[in-house]
């Protein structure tokens, strides 16, 4: 018989002669915390025991909640702040006379992650939005406020204002002017 044969014979050999035989090994207690280093650890002993982790859960799960609101208040922001809205408001008040009378030059964001309040439902036709802006020269919160009557319609621009840190409140939307905001992408798309 070849060796590589024999060798396979009395490995299998060795384990099917005793098929009902098990090892039986007791099994040893878990180290208690003062018994200094472990050196070897057998597979079959026995675990420790594990403590109730109700209490951590139950003071954690407020955290997680309070997390999980936050980030998506700051995603639905995010959103709100990179939509088209706000950078054709942003743009209309760089290039309007009274932005720039007030703010001066340089307008955006007054804060570093701006926070726009308000709705701004594209679907629905409502959009009414204010956030913080600021200039060279001063600081103030701008509103906008546009309706879409029809489900076909345009939008209408119905408030577009600003009002400045010491309360003046500047209407930027006139009746001599035509609307900014008439034939861009606030319009609905057909």
């Amino acid at each position: 018989m070849p060796p590589r044969l024999f060798a396979r014979s009395c490995i299998s050999s060795r384990f099917i002669s005793h098929p009902l035989r098990s090892q039986r090994r007791t099994l040893i207690a878990p180290p208690s915390p003062n018994d200094g280093p472990l050196l070897s650890r057998r597979s079959d002993r026995a675990l420790p025991e594990i403590p109730s982790s109700r209490k951590l859960w139950l003071r954690t799960l407020p955290v997680f909640l309070s997390l999980i609101t936050l980030s998506t208040l700051a995603i639905f922001n995010y959103q709100k702040a990179s939509s088209s809205i706000v950078n054709a408001t942003l743009y209309a008040l760089r290039t309007s006379e009274a932005g720039k009378r007030e703010l001066g030059e340089q307008v955006y964001f007054r804060d570093r992650f701006p926070w726009i309040w308000g709705e701004m439902n594209q679907l629905h036709g409502r959009i009414d939005i204010s956030f913080g802006v600021k200039g060279t020269k001063g600081r103030g919160v701008m509103r906008f406020k546009s309706v879409r009557r029809t489900r076909m319609g345009f939008f209408e621009t119905q408030e577009w204002s600003l009002e400045m840190e010491d309360g003046r409140k500047l209407q930027l939307l006139d009746e001599v002017r035509e609307d900014p905001f008439k034939h861009t992408a606030l319009q609905a798309q057909s």
